[in-house]
């Protein structure tokens, strides 16, 4: 009777986890120079919900890991929509991660709301990590999506 049980509590994860799966992307990354060896490497980008829903919080968690510790820095990102540059912004890195970062895996997530007038559709973000000395840590490239819904619409 406890397999049973036991089987049915494992269906009923696996069904969440269908169903929640859908509202988290993991998307493909590409180094700006291929052949550079930055001191940061990404493992990964998790983008949730997926697609972004205008005028909704957004979450991009960036997995990477460091070669050496880093005490500080900033986040440079750009952000293009078909090939147009649209926007820019820069984050001090210890707001969006834990500082000092030790030697080893760290995570830096960020979230926003974009407003409710951001066009849907595919856009381009290429996200560079600098030191407190202004050096170069990692400089990467992924796309991600901006569905239809909004708040906007909903209210």
């Amino acid at each position: 009777m406890e397999t049973v049980h036991f089987n049915g509590m494992i269906a009923a994860l696996f069904v969440s986890l269908c169903l929640l799966a859908p509202l988290t992307q993991a998307t493909d990354v590409q180094y700006c120079d291929k052949k550079a060896d930055y001191s940061v490497k990404v493992k990964g980008v998790e983008i949730s919900p997926y697609p972004v829903a205008r005028g909704k919080p957004a979450t991009f968690s960036i997995s990477a890991v460091a070669d050496g510790a880093i005490t500080g820095g900033k986040l440079v990102i750009d952000v293009a929509y078909f090939g147009w540059h649209i926007h820019s912004e820069t984050h001090d890195l210890c707001a969006e991660t834990s500082c000092p970062v030790t030697t080893g895996d760290f995570v830096v997530a960020h979230s926003q709301v974009l407003p409710g007038f951001t066009p849907p559709g595919s856009y381009s973000l290429t996200m560079k990590m600098y030191d407190a000395d202004k050096n170069e840590l990692t400089c990467i490239g992924f796309g991600f999506d901006i569905g239809f819904a909004s708040s906007v619409a909903d209210s």
